[in-house]
C-alpha cells in the first residue's frame, strides 16, 4: 500500500470511529422548521377549527369595551365590585376557558381607570388564613383583626361557550358562539350581556389542550 492510500485509509477509519462515538451518546439535533414568532392576534400556519388565540384576542377586548360602555359601569355613583363566575364550556373542544374572564378582567384593570374592581374570591382562603394569623397575633396587624373587611359583589361577569360542528368527507366547520353576562348580585337581573361568534372551516382537525 502506498502513502497516499494508507492515508486514505486511515482518515477512513477515523471517520467511522467519529461517527460510532457520536451514534453512542444518544444525540440526535432536532429537525424540522424553526420557531416562528406571532403576535397573539395573528393567525399562523398551525391551527384548527377551533378556539384560537387571535379568537380570545377578538372576543375580549369586544367585551371589555362593551362592559366599560354599559350604563350601570359608566353612570355608577360609587366603584361596582364585580365576582368572576367561571365561564361554561359547551364547545366540543378541552381548553382553558377561564382565560376569556382574566383577559377581560386584565384589560378592565387596565383600562377602566377605577370605573370597577375585582375581588379576588379565588384567593378567600388564603386572605382568610390571613386574617387568622392576624387575629391569633402570630402577624402584625395595621388595622383591627377583628374587623371583617371583606367587601360583597354588586355583580357577577360570567360567560359561556357554545359550538356546533358540522364533518363530512371534505373537512370539518365549526361555529362557536361567545357569550357574557353582567348579573346584578342582589336582584339576578342581567344588567348587560354581548357576544361574538366564529365559523371556521378546515380540510383537517386539531387537538387543543
Amino acid at each position: 500500500m502506498n502513502r497516499h492510500a494508507f492515508a486514505r485509509s486511515l482518515s477512513l477509519a477515523a471517520s467511522v470511529l467519529l461517527a460510532a462515538g457520536c451514534a453512542s451518546t444518544g444525540v440526535r439535533n432536532p429537525s424540522g422548521t424553526g420557531v416562528t414568532v406571532l403576535k397573539p392576534e395573528e393567525s399562523g400556519f398551525v391551527g384548527g377549527t377551533g378556539v384560537e388565540s387571535q379568537d380570545l384576542v377578538q372576543v375580549t377586548d369586544k367585551m371589555a369595551r362593551s362592559i366599560l360602555d354599559t350604563p350601570q359601569i359608566r353612570n355608577a355613583a360609587g366603584t361596582p365590585r364585580v365576582v368572576l363566575d367561571p365561564v361554561v364550556n359547551e364547545t366540543r373542544f378541552t381548553l382553558n376557558k377561564d382565560i376569556f374572564l382574566t383577559r377581560i378582567r386584565t384589560a378592565l384593570n387596565r383600562n377602566a381607570r377605577g370605573k370597577v374592581v375585582f375581588l379576588a374570591r379565588d384567593r378567600m382562603q388564603t386572605l382568610e388564613r390571613e386574617q387568622q394569623l392576624k387575629q391569633s397575633g402570630a402577624v402584625t396587624s395595621s388595622s383591627d383583626p377583628n374587623t371583617v373587611e371583606f367587601k360583597g359583589a354588586d355583580f357577577f361577569l360570567t360567560g359561556k361557550l357554545q359550538g356546533m360542528t358540522t364533518r363530512t368527507s371534505k373537512g370539518v366547520s365549526d361555529y362557536v358562539l361567545y357569550s357574557f353576562q353582567l348579573i346584578d348580585a342582589r336582584t339576578s337581573d342581567i344588567l348587560w350581556e354581548d357576544s361574538a361568534e366564529v365559523k371556521k372551516q378546515g380540510l383537517e382537525d386539531a387537538a387543543y389542550r
